[in-house]
């Protein structure tokens, strides 16, 4: 790639909780799962384009003891009912204190995702709600974006670079440079 060339978008990964479906904290019931508005068209809108999409997410309940991994399956296969269908899915299951490759911040899943989708770090992008999401993002050399809720902290939405009002606006700053 010459330097004046743009890296092509090809896959996008999302955040599940606060992201693509509304944060139950822990939650392990299929019938709790409700899409945040608005991502089944923007989703929809992705794989026309031909893009991968695909979904990180931590799940420290299952390490507390809070879940089974069987219950984040289940949310999981709730979320990919009504989002889906997704070509990549990557879970943590560790704890914070676990020091693991994958949970973010940490870049694993990310890596893990653009290896099974057969894409450079460099072609994707994250979308999350929280800075973990874009830390992980810019840690593997993907590009991360913001999208803030009321769980965001201030510090967090100071320190992106990219910062998007909802996943529509967060798609449309992907595009842009693509």
């Amino acid at each position: 790639m010459e330097c004046s060339e743009t890296p092509r978008l090809r896959a996008v990964l999302f955040d599940r909780d606060g992201t693509l479906v509304v944060d139950v904290p822990y939650n392990g019931d299929p019938g709790l799962v409700r899409a945040v508005p608005g991502a089944k068209v923007v989703l929809d809108s992705l794989r026309a384009r031909g893009l991968a999409v695909g979904v990180l997410s931590n799940q420290s309940g299952v390490a507390r003891g809070l879940l089974t991994e069987a219950e984040v399956a289940s949310v999981n296969a709730r979320v990919d009912e009504l989002l889906g269908p997704f070509d990549v899915w990557e879970v943590c299951p560790h704890a914070e204190a676990d020091g693991c490759a994958c949970r973010k911040p940490a870049p694993g899943m990310v890596h893990s995702a653009c290896r099974r989708l057969g894409v450079h770090t460099f072609e994707a992008a994250l979308i999350g709600d929280i800075g973990s999401d874009v830390r992980a993002a810019e840690a593997a050399g993907a590009k991360g974006i913001l999208v803030p809720t009321p769980a965001t902290r201030a510090q967090e939405i100071i320190e992106a670079r990219l910062v998007a009002r909802d996943l529509a606006g967060a798609v449309e700053l992907l595009l842009e440079g693509s």
